[in-house]
Formats: structure tokens, C-alpha cells, sequence
């Protein structure tokens, strides 16, 4: 543990390598994998993530900032949110009040609740986030939430947060989170769901977000986990335009098996159903499949190879400088360091 006085100071530097079949050009789409998050630049080496945290336990008052640079920095904070927070994943305040009965609650800028998978690819199985993670589901939000343990099995919160991947809202509306996590030793099931205003400048129609995850561990060399997503879109009508409501959902499973001590292999299998285009911008039907080794050099240092493989029933993946495929095949190397309290 790497401590000044109270706080503690964690990170993590995690570059790949990524080939991709289709040799989509610069020219084409800027030389990325399509439907790829944070390692989404494509033949060629670069910087998934470069992150510090700072981080004060709440006892009964404590603190967090998440201080990221590269690709997943550039992916998560959009051109209209880069001028108030770009380079923070997250930077909030926490209370614990001695006589809640282990309720806490944070204020400020936090990872969404939603999703099997995380922003730190050290703490996922698999390289590559899931479309899912990428397409369903959003990165972030900004406000209040809280989680209380009602048993010693089940923990349930509340969120009051602006909506999705901003912090300075456009429309005046707030998003409400519903959050639910039960525990129990070889398995957890977490079940959230969001729902307010999120179009551009009104009110006017609600976003709704159903996301939900069973996590499995029969032997301690054996995990495996299934998430599914739904979402709705709602658009209110206007003078000019009908109104309209964008359905998608998909579901992923994956496992994860640890063969030795320094080795170990995950698997991951999706189906995307994005029938009206709303989440990727094609009106399409997706799967994928992605394979992934890894090999643990010593505490705090893995390295990954995966191959990973995508079809979609339109052409949506990019070929060379003009062609459009239905499908793409990648394989990547990726090599992550981190420091810190959990390792």
C-alpha cells in the first residue's frame, strides 16, 4: 500500500497491441476497431489507460479521485462534456455516519452501478469490454447516491444523478437509480435500473435502462457470469415529428477459469439486438465471441492476449479505405501494471 498520512494512493498503465483483419484505414473510420472501447486503436501500439486514485476511507467522512489519461479518457467524456471534467473517472465525497447501520452515501462523480464489467480491464476477465458495457449501458453519472445493507445478504440503494455520461445536464431533468445487490458465498445477483429525462433540451420523454447480472463461483478455479440489458428511448412528439420510443437489449455470458497460479483463461459470448439503431447508429442485430489468456508475471503485473470476433447482419464494420463488412476479427496483446491497496 503506497499511504501519505490518511490517504491512499493506487494506479495502473495498461498499452496494448491490437491487429485487426480488416485493415480499416485512418482514412475510413481513424483506424479503430468498430464497437471497441478503450482499445478500440487498431494496428498499431498505444495507451488504453494511464490512471492515479486517491482515496480516503469514510470514517465517518471520506473522499475519491479517479485521475485517468488516454483512450479511455478520450471514449468516456465526449466533446461536450471534456470542458468540466475531462481526465476524472471519478471524484466524490463519502459519508458513513457511525449510526446508520453501514449506510453510505457519496456525492459527486461516479462509475455507473450498471454492467458485468468495469472501466479497469485488470479487475475484467477479458481484454475488450463487451458491446453491452460499450452500447447498452452508460459510463458515469453525477450526484447522490446511497446503499444501505437492509440484511446481512442484500444491499439497495437510490441514485439522484443529471442522466448518462455528463455533468452539467441540457434538459433540467434528473435521472433516478434503483440499485440491488444480494450475496450469498458462490454466487450475487445485481439488479439496477435508471430512468428520467435524457433527450437533448427538454423533458419531454424518459430513458429507461433495465440491467441485471448473476455472478457464479462453484469452485474457487471456476467463474462465470450472465448480464443482460434493455433499454428504451422515448422521443415526445412535436409539431413537426411523431414521437417515436428506440428499443435495445442483448444479453452476454462469460466464464472465467484459473488453471495454475499464473495462468488463466476467460471466454465470453454476446447477442445484441439494436432494432432501431439508437444505441450503435445502425439498425442491426450483433454477436460476438472473444477468447482470452492470461498470464500474471507477479502481483501487480499481467499481461493478455485475446482474439476476439464480431458479426452483425449489415455491413457495419470498416475494410481498408471504403469497403464495409459484416464482420471483423481481431487479435490483441495487452500488458497492465498497477499499484495500490488491492491487487
Amino acid at each position: 500500500m503506497w499511504s501519505v498520512g490518511s490517504l491512499d494512493f493506487s494506479g495502473l498503465i495498461d498499452g496494448y497491441y491490437s491487429y485487426n483483419a480488416n485493415r480499416p484505414s485512418n482514412a475510413a473510420n481513424g483506424q479503430i476497431n468498430d464497437l471497441y472501447d478503450f482499445n478500440d486503436k487498431t494496428d498499431q501500439f498505444n495507451l488504453s489507460m494511464a490512471k492515479l486514485t486517491i482515496h480516503h476511507d469514510p470514517n465517518p467522512i471520506g473522499v475519491r479521485v479517479d485521475l485517468i489519461f488516454g483512450r479511455a479518457n478520450a471514449i468516456m467524456h465526449s466533446s461536450t462534456d471534456k470542458d468540466t471534467d475531462s481526465y476524472i473517472e471519478q471524484a466524490y465525497i463519502s459519508a458513513l455516519p457511525h449510526k446508520w447501520h453501514g449506510t453510505e452515501i457519496d456525492f459527486g462523480q461516479f462509475v455507473t452501478s450498471a454492467g458485468a464489467e468495469v472501466i479497469e480491464a485488470n479487475n475484467d476477465w477479458n481484454y475488450s469490454r463487451s458491446i453491452l458495457f460499450a452500447w447498452a449501458i452508460p459510463f458515469y453519472h453525477f450526484g447522490l447516491r446511497t446503499s444501505t445493507p437492509v440484511t446481512k445478504s442484500w444491499t439497495a440503494g437510490v441514485q439522484v444523478v443529471n442522466g448518462w455520461n455528463n455533468v452539467v445536464n441540457n434538459n433540467g431533468g434528473v435521472t433516478i437509480g434503483f440499485t440491488s445487490l444480494y450475496t450469498k458465498p458462490k454466487f450475487n445477483w445485481a439488479l439496477n435500473y435508471y430512468v428520467g429525462p435524457e433527450n437533448t433540451d427538454t423533458q419531454q420523454g424518459y430513458r429507461n435502462l433495465i440491467d441485471t447480472t448473476v455472478n457464479l463461483t462453484p469452485t474457487s478455479k471456476l467463474s462465470a457470469y450472465i448480464n443482460y440489458d434493455y433499454g428504451q428511448n422515448h422521443t415526445a412528439a412535436t409539431d413537426t415529428t411523431a414521437g417515436d420510443s428506440a428499443h435495445w437489449q442483448g444479453i452476454a455470458v462469460a466464464g472465467n477459469y484459473q488453471a495454475t497460479t499464473h495462468s488463466s483463461f476467460a471466454l465470453r459470448g454476446e447477442y445484441f439486438a439494436d432494432n432501431q439503431g439508437y444505441a450503435t447508429g445502425t439498425a442491426q442485430n450483433l454477436k460476438e465471441v472473444t477468447a482470452t489468456y492470461q498470464y500474471k508475471w507477479a502481483d501487480g503485473l499481467l499481461s493478455r492476449v485475446e482474439y476476439r470476433r464480431d458479426w452483425s447482419d449489415q455491413p457495419f464494420f470498416h475494410k481498408g479505405d471504403t469497403e464495409m463488412v459484416d464482420a471483423q476479427s481481431t487479435l490483441t496483446v495487452a500488458f497492465i501494471a498497477f499499484f495500490g491497496p488491492k491487487r
